[in-house]
């Protein structure tokens, strides 16, 4: 007799029954009951985000046994260590289990939190494996010590690892880039209110070589279009200066190309579309850690990540700031994925709230960050219909159990 898991692949299942296993209540062992669960996850549009849900509260104790057992089928395992699903008490057995992939961690380290990143220095699987120690080194949340240890431990040297990245963006001048390859300098990457505008930049510059020399000269592209007013304004005549003012000009670090064919003719200013518009990749991405909240405003929608992420690592950037990106729609996923990595962010309750509320906010990421959130909040959730049905149901669920609490006190 074929088992359950090959019954529902095969959809030989009535529907009731089809809800049953997306809610985990069929009658099968803890193993296959996840399995089943991953599937549907996957594989069924239909009971797709039930089972999610089902899988973000799964029993623990049952969860580590599959995530530590090689026998665990590699879906399962590559659902649970996915940035998406992951649950932080599974990461450490998840990396010591040998049927997880050593692509698989390394892909986990390139974004990892702090949490995520204790774990993977306790491994001692982790520290064997190369090309995650690697890709490791290169996390922005990697504490100074940490990045000396991890150094030391692979027996290479500051030099090493800044003469590829220098290489690599050919059009950057090495001057540029090597004092940022100072553990202090990597350190002030990951505590922005602690350095000056011109550390930031090369912090930056010098953990992110490989992936703005990928990206090249590509041009500015805003997540969701811009409005009509700024495309007209970018595509129009530019307004003449006031006399007695003189034209103001990107600030002297970033750079602009040498011979442009748009160039702004002399007595005329620019707004900020035209001035992002004629910038590269480089260009942007100083303008977003050096310039001002309107410049923010509207690089933190660049389509290049790279670009995107670094007004995240802006000195001057506020909370009111952070607080309109959570609740933009109009942003990279990366974006949303990006702003709970930082503590100070998320010491900001209206932060937390936005994110959770926001109908672009990974399902994962939303579902594990509702637990902060107020009873009132929670109610005006459940009845958002932008947000999905899964964030709705569970918002619904804690209101409840919150209003519960709160009578029996």
């Amino acid at each position: 007799m074929a088992s359950m898991i090959d019954q529902i692949r095969a959809s030989k299942l009535p529907s009731n029954m089809m809800q049953f296993a997306a809610r985990g209540a069929l009658q099968v062992s803890p193993a296959e009951n996840i399995e089943i669960l991953v599937y549907l996850a996957l594989h069924n549009k239909v009971f797709r985000e039930l089972a999610r849900m089902t899988l973000a509260g799964w029993d623990e104790k049952s969860s580590l046994v599959a995530a530590a057992d090689p026998k665990t089928p590699a879906e399962v395992l590559h659902y649970m260590i996915s940035p998406d699903n992951l649950r932080p008490a599974l990461l450490p057995a998840l990396l010591e289990n040998p049927s997880v992939s050593e692509v698989q961690i390394a892909k986990l380290a390139v974004s990892a939190g702090r949490d995520s990143i204790d774990a993977l220095l306790k491994s001692a699987r982790v520290r064997s494996l190369a090309s995650v120690v690697q890709t490791l080194k290169a996390n922005p949340y990697l504490k100074k010590e940490e990045v000396e240890e991890l150094k030391k431990a692979s027996g290479q040297f500051d030099p090493a690892p800044v003469a590829a990245p220098a290489a690599a963006s050919a059009p950057a001048p090495a001057k540029t880039q090597l004092p940022a390859a100072t553990p202090e300098a990597i350190e002030a990457a990951a505590e922005p209110a602690a350095v000056s505008d011109d550390e930031a930049v090369a912090a930056y510059f010098n953990e992110h070589a490989t992936e703005i020399a990928a990206e090249g000269n590509k041009p500015f592209q805003a997540i969701g279009g811009l409005l009509e007013l700024s495309f007209s304004e970018s595509t129009e005549p530019v307004a003449e200066a006031p006399p007695a003012e003189p034209a103001p000009s990107t600030p002297a670090a970033v750079p602009r190309p040498a011979a442009k064919s748009n160039a702004l003719p002399q007595g005329k200013r620019e707004n900020t579309v035209q001035k992002v518009n004629r910038l590269d990749v480089k260009g942007r991405i100083q303008l977003a850690l050096k310039g001002n909240k309107e410049e923010r405003s509207l690089l933190i929608r660049d389509g290049t990540k790279v670009v995107a992420l670094s007004v995240l690592e802006a000195p001057k950037l506020s909370d009111g700031e952070v607080e309109k990106f959570a609740s933009q729609k109009n942003v990279l996923e990366a974006v949303l994925r990006q702003i709970p990595l930082k503590r100070r962010f998320m010491k900001n309750y209206i932060v937390v709230r936005n994110l959770v509320a926001n109908p672009r906010t990974p399902l994962d990421l939303g579902l594990g960050l509702m637990k902060n959130l107020l009873p009132g909040d929670l109610k005006n959730i459940s009845a958002n219909k932008d947000v999905s049905e899964t964030i709705r149901k569970l918002a619904n669920k804690m209101y409840k159990q919150k209003l519960d609490a709160a009578n029996k006190k």
